[in-house]
C-alpha cells in the first residue's frame, strides 16, 4: 500500500465502530478535556486487552494513529486493511529501525495529529502495570509535544488475553490524565536519565488513573505468575521508587525520581542503561 493510502479508511471505520462500541459497552469517560483540541500529542494508555487499541480511538473525536508490526503486511488479511485504518508498519530488520520508527511517528505528530503508543510495550498478561519503555519519552522530546497518560479500567473484563470473544454490556472506564509536558527537558533526547524520569512520571500517572498494581520490571509477552486483580493496593508488591502510605490505604506516592500485539516502536526505540549493556553486551558484526 502506498504511503498516500495510509489512513484512507479511518473515517469510514470511525463512523462504523464508534456507534457500535457505544451500543455494546457502557463507557465512562473522564478527563476528556485533557485531550488537546488541536496539535500533536502522544497518548500513552495502559494495556490489558486487545480491545484497548479500538476503545480509545472509538471514544475520541480526533484521529489516533498507532504503529504496528511489519509482519501484518505479510498476510493478505491485514496487509491492506491495517494501513488503511491508519497503522504505520515498522520493519525492524536491517538498517536503523529505531530511527525509522521515530521518524514515522514524528511526522504524524508534526502534522498536528495524535499518536498512540503503549509504554509497557505489550499487553499485561496478569492485569498489573509494568515498567515503561523510554521510546515515548524520546519521541516527545524530538517532536516537542506533551504526553497524555490514560488509565483504562474494565477492558480486561470485557476481553482477557485468553478470551476468544468479548463480553458485551460491561462497564469500561477511560480516564485521560493531565498532559505531561517536556519543555524543561528539550534538547536532551539522548540523556537516558531524562528519558527514564519522563517515562516514570508517565507510568506513575497511569497507575493513579487505572488503580493497577505497579511492578518495577518490564512486561514479558507471557507471564506465568499468579494473577493479581487490578485495583489491589500497590503495597502488595515491592516497588523501587514508590513508597507505601503509612496507613496502608490508597495508592503509594512516588519518591524523588521516578508493546500477540506487541509494540514494535517501543522495542525499537527503547534506550539501554549501562546495567543492561553489562548484562547483555551489544554484539557487533566484524
Amino acid at each position: 500500500m502506498a504511503t498516500d493510502d495510509v489512513g484512507k479508511l479511518y473515517p469510514v471505520a470511525k463512523a462504523l465502530l464508534t456507534p457500535l462500541f457505544r451500543a455494546s459497552w457502557k463507557f465512562d469517560l473522564q478527563g476528556l478535556d485533557n485531550i488537546p483540541a488541536t496539535g500533536g500529542a502522544i497518548l500513552c494508555p495502559n494495556h490489558t486487552s486487545v480491545l484497548d487499541s479500538f476503545f480509545v480511538p472509538a471514544v475520541l473525536p480526533r484521529r489516533v494513529t498507532y504503529v504496528g508490526k511489519a509482519e501484518y503486511m505479510d498476510s493478505w488479511k491485514t496487509k491492506h486493511i491495517f494501513p488503511a485504518l491508519g497503522m504505520i508498519p515498522i520493519d525492524r530488520e536491517g538498517g536503523d529501525a529505531a530511527e525509522r520508527a521515530l521518524a514515522a511517528a514524528e511526522r504524524v505528530l508534526r502534522k498536528g495529529e495524535l499518536f498512540g503508543i503503549y509504554p509497557e510495550g505489550t499487553r499485561s498478561r496478569d492485569g498489573r502495570l509494568y515498567r515503561g519503555h523510554t521510546g515515548p519519552a524520546r519521541l516527545a522530546l524530538r517532536a516537542e509535544v506533551p504526553i497524555i497518560p490514560i488509565g483504562i479500567s474494565g477492558a480486561r473484563d470485557v476481553m482477557s488475553p485468553e478470551a476468544k470473544f468479548p463480553k458485551l454490556r460491561l462497564p469500561v472506564t477511560i480516564r485521560f490524565g493531565e498532559p505531561i509536558t517536556i519543555d524543561r527537558y528539550l534538547g536532551r533526547s539522548q540523556d537516558h536519565l531524562v528519558l527514564r524520569q519522563i517515562i516514570d512520571d508517565v507510568m506513575f500517572a497511569i497507575r493513579e488513573l487505572s488503580g493497577q498494581v505497579y511492578v518495577n520490571e518490564y512486561a514479558a509477552k507471557k507471564k506465568s505468575q499468579t494473577e493479581v486483580p487490578a485495583g489491589v493496593g500497590v503495597t502488595a508488591v515491592a516497588v523501587k521508587g514508590l513508597s507505601a502510605p503509612a496507613n496502608g490505604q490508597g495508592p503509594a506516592r512516588a519518591s524523588s525520581v521516578l508493546p500477540d500485539d506487541e509494540s514494535e516502536f517501543v522495542k525499537a526505540t527503547d534506550t539501554r542503561s549501562s546495567a543492561d549493556v553489562l548484562k547483555r553486551p551489544v554484539r557487533r558484526k566484524v
